[in-house]
């Protein structure tokens, strides 16, 4: 299996080859692929890697175990992981390899369609929101990266940006940088530059000023898990844009497939484990230096101690609506179910 290892982003495009289930634990772990959906699909494919090597009950179950232990707040991980070891545990060993990689290959195939759809109910509210302004600017502001960086094609916060600019919408992005990890900089703004859709790189504390001013129509962003009642959790700093944008009427949208949604969960607050990462993401920061070298750098002196919470939760109340591929609902339980009929029993 071969990745865009992320993290020489934006300075580096190289292709990374994953060899085994290991590899594919390492990578997630280490932020070479980031974002749920290929989380969710990296996995998907660590398991047919696994059942390559060893396609035994104790190799699926360890593996499973192993790669679901990497990144404890994005559920798509979980999901993956669940819908391999079901339909493999069915199977006879000797059918397990090529079940395996044709179930993986699927999910990737299903991702990108519902990306797209996202792409396209998302494009509605746009349009509906630019139509109020005729011949001006759409200013969007977005955190983190939810391109298609993040999912196998097209993105879920990104995708409607992308359907926008293709469709001659006039429109101008605000990317959060989003420290610790720079998410926002180094991977939305590449995203973006390369598909030529107009944005500005700004520091994460910029966003409500930008409100304040009238500089913002509207807000989106992704999601790495989202409960039945429509809490969502997201990027560390989602929560204070989303206030921002509360206090400015400011529209705040949330793009999410619907592996995404946690149907076990109503309280996010109480119930969605927040993953803290290495502390050195939070004192020192890499980059190109005067020669052209990729290094790293301390902010901070050496003795400084540092807290890296990864994730933090917006509560329903303050979403102006969830975007799907199944279309557009209130952040509410009530709303989720009115798209996702079959899940009323789920938790």
């Amino acid at each position: 299996m071969d990745i865009i290892d992320q993290t020489f982003l934006p300075h580096e495009f190289r292709w990374r080859r994953l060899q085994s289930a290991e590899e594919s634990a390492e990578a997630i772990h280490t932020m070479r692929v980031r974002g749920a959906p290929l989380i969710g699909a990296t996995a998907a494919y660590g398991m047919a890697l696994a059942m390559r090597r060893d396609a035994s009950d104790n190799s699926l179950q360890k593996h499973h175990d192993m790669l679901l232990a990497t990144r404890p707040t994005a559920v798509n991980l979980r999901w993956a992981l669940q819908r391999m070891r079901t339909l493999l545990q069915e199977l006879p060993i000797g059918k397990r390899v090529d079940a395996a990689y044709s179930e993986a290959a699927i999910l990737c195939d299903e991702d990108v369609e519902i990306n797209r759809r996202i792409g396209e109910n998302g494009l509605g509210i746009f349009k509906e929101i630019a139509s109020r302004k005729p011949g001006k600017v759409l200013n969007i502001l977005t955190h983190c990266n939810a391109g298609w960086l993040a999912t196998v094609d097209w993105g879920t916060a990104l995708a409607p940006m992308y359907l926008a600019h293709d469709s001659g919408i006039k429109i101008h992005i605000w990317v959060d940088e989003t420290r610790p990890r720079n998410q926002g900089a180094a991977l939305t703004a590449w995203e973006l530059a390369a598909h030529g859709v107009p944005h500005d790189v700004i520091v994460d504390n910029a966003g409500g000023h930008l409100m304040q001013h009238g500089e913002v129509d509207l807000c989106i962003t992704g999601t790495d898990r989202t409960t039945r009642s429509g809490d969502v959790c997201n990027k560390i700093g989602t929560y204070l844009k989303a206030l921002a944008a509360y206090d400015n009427d400011v529209p705040f949208y949330v793009a999410l497939p619907g592996p995404t949604i946690d149907w076990t969960m109503r309280d996010g607050l109480a119930s969605i484990p927040i993953e803290e990462r290495d502390a050195e993401e939070v004192t020192r920061v890499s980059g190109i230096n005067r020669r052209g070298e990729l290094q790293s750098v301390a902010i901070t002196a050496p003795h400084i101690t540092a807290r890296n919470f990864a994730f933090d939760v917006t509560p329903a109340r303050l979403v102006t609506g969830l975007i799907t591929e199944r279309g557009v609902c209130a952040a509410s339980e009530a709303g989720l179910l009115g798209l996702y009929p079959e899940m009323r029993d789920s938790d």
